[in-house]
């Protein structure tokens, strides 16, 4: 009962005041025909005439127009059923993760439950807890090894952003290598375009670039001048065991001092993680300096439901003036 009165309400409420003036007609009507009883004083007279006004066709239809009176007067206050819903709105902040999906994220240097757990899978988890975290921030996804390539543009439908994710596989991309200017690049590009308070690129790399036509310094130096902060995020540990898929291509070690200069230089943090708890910690530490809040309101839908009552209040003039329609005429 509480839950169906706090959704059930009439929008035009004031229409119920005529129900007032037309119970008083029923009531007017039941005390003239008491008193009208009184002015015959031949009862035969009364009761011949009595019969007659019993069976005209008004008295007939009569009792379905006061009937449908009731729905008529409830259709007319609007019924409806209101859904009050919390909304919120994006927080203003726009985040492109810029993945490294070259052949040494197969090295498979990091740890999960006594196993060995290949970069890109840890990578992959953290970032999905991350996004997870996030919903009410725009996040897309760059993947990127010697080009880049736009996974999943700037949105707030997480849910496919994270299908995108969990697609990710080391050889989406054909051209090896690692091009972290040139990610860094595609990135910016992708978050200039976006109105947005805070925009932030999260670079995550196991290697050096080696490959693009624009250096990381000169990317970052771009991306500060569109009000962009990025974190540099390096994976994997220096003696990390590499796979014989890997060994027959040119490879590159971690270069700290670049991705350093990279954070410095656009207001944004470096960070090392050598293990997955490292991993971990690192994406918690990002989100919590990256805090905004999203506006929320009240969004409320109502139902109307007055098209029932008044095809109630139809329905039984129908069946009144039917009433009137088969009444047959008054005996004389």
């Amino acid at each position: 009962m509480n839950e169906f009165l706090q959704h059930f309400r009439f929008a035009q409420p004031q229409w119920l005041w005529l129900a007032l003036p037309c119970a008083l007609l029923v009531i007017l009507r039941r005390g003239r025909g008491a008193d009208s009883a009184v002015k015959f004083s031949y009862l035969g007279v009364l009761i011949s005439l009595g019969t007659k006004v019993r069976r005209t066709a008004l008295s007939a239809g009569l009792p379905w127009f006061l009937v449908a009176l009731i729905p008529a007067l409830l259709g007319m206050a609007r019924p409806v059923w209101r859904n009050s819903l919390q909304a919120k709105s994006a927080s203003g902040i726009d985040i492109v993760v810029a993945f490294d999906v070259s052949l040494s994220m197969s090295i498979d240097d990091f740890v999960y439950q006594n196993q060995p757990l290949m970069r890109m899978d840890a990578a992959k988890g953290v970032v999905k807890d991350f996004i997870q975290g996030r919903p009410d921030d725009r996040i897309g996804l760059v993947l990127y090894s010697g080009q880049p390539y736009i996974s999943g543009p700037i949105t707030l439908d997480h849910d496919w952003l994270l299908q995108k994710l969990e697609d990710v596989r080391l050889d989406i991309l054909e051209e090896q290598g690692t091009a972290i200017g040139s990610a860094i690049a595609a990135s910016a590009s992708k978050l200039d375009a976006r109105d947005s308070k805070s925009k932030i690129i999260v670079l995550i790399t196991d290697g050096a670039s080696n490959s693009g036509k624009l250096s990381p310094l000169e990317a970052a130096d771009h991306a500060k001048t569109l009000g962009i902060k990025i974190y540099t995020v390096a994976i994997g540990t220096e003696d990390g065991r590499v796979s014989r898929r890997i060994q027959n291509f040119p490879r590159q070690e971690f270069d700290l001092p670049t991705l350093k200069e990279i954070a410095a230089k656009t207001g944004g943090e470096f960070y090392w993680a050598q293990n997955l708890a490292e991993l971990t910690d690192t994406f918690r530490t990002i989100d919590r300096l990256e805090k905004s809040k999203a506006q929320s309101h009240t969004i409320v839908e109502d139902t109307e439901l007055f098209g029932g009552f008044v095809g109630l209040a139809t329905l039984l003039t129908v069946l009144g003036l039917l009433s009137m329609a088969l009444q047959p005429p008054p005996t004389p």
